[in-house]
């Protein structure tokens, strides 16, 4: 059965510290526990729904909302967005004389969904476009002088980089020095400084009123759609009516999800909507990806962030960066199965890959910090890694030391590639950028919690000592009060399909809305085992017989994996997320344990 968390100020269950360190507390404290009370009386929401609202700030008087977001509800007038006007009126123009376009985007899952979308729309007019997403390795990030040059050679009449372009100064001044038009669809932090182009669309521009910075590149290209659609009805034309944007909404929805934006607002309505289309499958790259990837039963967020975007992004970090726009272009099933395969097995490469990086760079952190504690941030460099997965070093090495965390490929030259991923109340971001204005970088910028970087081996001393500066006060009151919240409390048998139905009603969860934490308390292990080459799967076995089958994710050789591994056939306390995998046709429950505890 399910049990509300206790909210008085005792840590709940007695764990004061857990196997992670974390002392364990109700999420809701006496306002919460009104505002739930508010929002089951007022709206007639179940008292568990509305504590898993209550527990992540939703207003009562935006419940009901919430539950229901819909895209005509949530979405404002795109004109309100700075430049997109101008930018719907570039795109109609290009529609109108027939321009070639070329569409440069960025190389992981926004920036490929983005560049598809945008040439989904154009080639449905009939207008000639080409995607152009640079290498990794060989480009870096964003537009550059000599790409943006022979996209210009062949033809380009009219330039739109998606995903990326903001601070693309040196890129675009090209293009504007060979008098080609460029339109910036983007959603990355900048500075004041503009770029040299007809229309900058972002949100997270100084000068945008419109609030929508929480969305991903491919959201602010779908509302660039929408206001370059409405001015090709309002002109007449013939092709304008027959267009159903709502059904391209899949590729949005797996770009918010893949790029962790907060799924506040539009987002949700982009998520829970883009759900609905891509269970429809009609977009043949997306349908190829779900089969290869082995997904049997409805599409959720958990399938397009740790199963679909990783065979996409493996593309980007290994192989052709331009697979994964390539594939979500498809209407041709037979060549949409193929181009999944090189993914899936591009995928399989990365992971060996990352496997052999992981362990070298948690080596050499464990040499240089020892557990971590001391350290406000992780640094780890070496020459030979791929820079394609030195973002996934990063946030493992995130996770296994809970500090901001960064990893960096040296190629022979003496220059280093880098990828951070920061801890929830930190800003890395903003420290990236410090450091550029300091002169220790080659270029950097981010988000609050990732962040890219380029630096001279030379200058990497300095760069420690620097982010120790920046980081040390707020990183360790971090660490200093670090706690776990818990929703609720549930027994084995509590935990069924009807719990799980119930609790998919205040979802879809991802960041900003983060899933439901529940404790198991006191059941013994029944069962514990390693499984794969690092999880930790176990059978949780209540008082009164009935059982829940748990995995700890790459738990080996961690502390919470250790205590499971250790305590077999003693009673624990577990905490973690309900989930309904589907097996064989049939569902069933299973908690994936993100933290334990003895139960004395």
């Amino acid at each position: 059965m399910f049990e509300p968390v206790d909210p008085i100020e005792r840590a709940f269950l007695n764990v004061e510290s857990s196997a992670s360190g974390q002392r364990w507390v109700s999420r809701l404290d006496q306002a919460g526990l009104n505002r739930s009370l508010a929002i089951t009386q007022s709206h007639g929401i179940p008292e568990l729904v509305a504590r898993v609202l209550a527990g992540r700030g939703v207003p009562v008087s935006e419940a009901k909302t919430f539950l229901d977001p819909t895209i005509r509800g949530l979405m404002p007038d795109p004109s309100s967005l700075t430049d997109c006007d101008t930018a719907a009126q570039r795109l109609m123009t290009a529609v109108n004389r027939g321009e070639k376009v070329a569409i440069f985007g960025d190389y992981d899952v926004d920036g490929a969904a983005s560049s598809a979308l945008l040439w989904r729309f154009l080639h449905h007019f009939g207008v000639d476009a080409e995607i152009y997403i640079p290498d990794r390795i060989f480009e870096g990030y964003g537009p550059n002088a000599a790409a943006i040059g022979q996209l210009i050679e062949r033809g380009a009449q009219l330039i739109v980089t998606v995903d990326c372009g903001s601070t693309s100064f040196e890129a675009l001044e090209e293009a504007k020095r060979r008098n080609i038009d460029v339109v910036v669809i983007d959603h990355h932090q900048m500075g004041h400084e503009l770029p040299a182009c007809m229309a900058l669309v972002n949100p997270n521009r100084g000068d945008d009123l419109s609030g929508q910075g929480h969305l991903c590149a491919a959201g602010v290209v779908f509302m660039v759609l929408v206001a370059t659609l409405r001015q090709l009805r309002d002109s007449g034309h013939a092709n304008a009516r027959s267009l159903d944007l709502l059904s391209w909404l899949d590729l949005v929805a797996l770009a918010t999800v893949c790029d962790v934006v907060p799924l506040k607002g539009l987002n949700r309505a982009y998520v829970v909507k883009g759900l609905i289309a891509a269970r429809h499958q009609q977009n043949a790259g997306l349908a190829s990806l779900l089969k290869v990837a082995g997904i049997g039963g409805p599409v959720t967020p958990y399938h397009f962030g740790f199963l679909v975007g990783p065979r996409i992004n493996a593309g980007g970090r290994i192989g052709d960066a331009a697979l994964g726009s390539r594939l979500l272009t498809l209407d041709d099933a037979a060549e949409a199965e193929e181009i999944a395969a090189q993914l899936d097995d591009l995928n399989r490469q990365r992971q060996a890959m990352e496997a052999q990086m992981l362990a070298e760079a948690e080596a050499e952190a464990m040499a240089e910090y020892g557990d971590g504690e001391r350290a406000s941030v992780i640094i780890t460099a070496r020459e030979g890694w791929h820079p394609g997965i030195v973002g996934l070093l990063a946030a493992r090495l995130k996770e296994r030391f809970q500090r901001p965390a960064f990893a960096i490929a040296f190629d022979g030259s003496g220059k280093g590639s880098g990828s951070g991923r920061s801890i929830p109340g930190f800003d890395l971001g903003k420290m990236v950028r410090a450091a550029v204005d300091n002169g220790l970088l080659v270029k950097g910028g981010g988000h609050a919690m990732a962040a890219g970087l380029t630096v001279e081996r030379g200058n990497l001393g300095k760069l420690r000592s620097f982010f120790e500066e920046q980081s040390q006060k707020t990183v360790m009151e971090l660490a200093a009060n670090r706690a776990l919240k818990i929703d609720g409390a549930v027994s084995a048998s509590g935990a069924n399909l009807a719990l799980i139905d119930l609790l998919e009603t205040a979802g879809p969860y991802g960041s900003g809305h983060s899933q439901p934490i529940f404790a198991i308390p006191a059941h013994r292990i029944r069962d514990s085992r390693l499984i794969g080459t690092n999880h930790v799967k176990v059978t949780l076995e209540a008082p009164d017989g009935s059982r829940l089958d748990g995995i700890a994710f790459r738990a080996k050789e961690t502390p919470v994996g250790d205590l499971l591994l250790g305590k077999r056939g003693d009673s624990v306390h577990v905490a973690g997320t309900l989930s309904a995998e589907v097996w064989q046709g049939s569902r069933r429950i299973q908690i994936r344990i993100i933290d334990a505890a003895p139960a004395f």
